[in-house]
C-alpha cells in the first residue's frame, strides 16, 4: 500500500480535523485491503488444506 504522504486535511474553525482527502490510489487500494480483511473474517473457520493438497487439485484439474 502507498504511504500516507499526501493527504490533506478539512479543519473547523478550531483547527481540528474533521476529514481527510486522499489520493483516489491510495483510496481503492484501502478499499481492497478492506474487502481482502472481510473475505478472511469471513472464512476464518473453514478447514484448512496444505500447499500440497492444493497443488494436487489444481493439477488433477489441468491448471497448474
Amino acid at each position: 500500500m502507498a504511504t500516507l504522504s499526501k493527504e490533506r486535511f478539512i479543519t473547523d474553525s478550531k483547527g481540528r480535523k474533521k476529514a481527510v482527502i486522499l489520493d483516489i490510489r491510495l483510496y481503492q487500494e484501502m478499499l481492497e485491503d478492506l474487502e481482502d480483511l472481510r473475505l478472511l473474517a469471513e472464512r476464518r473457520n473453514e478447514e484448512t488444506i496444505s500447499l500440497q493438497e492444493v497443488e494436487e487439485r489444481l493439477k488433477a484439474r489441468g491448471l497448474l
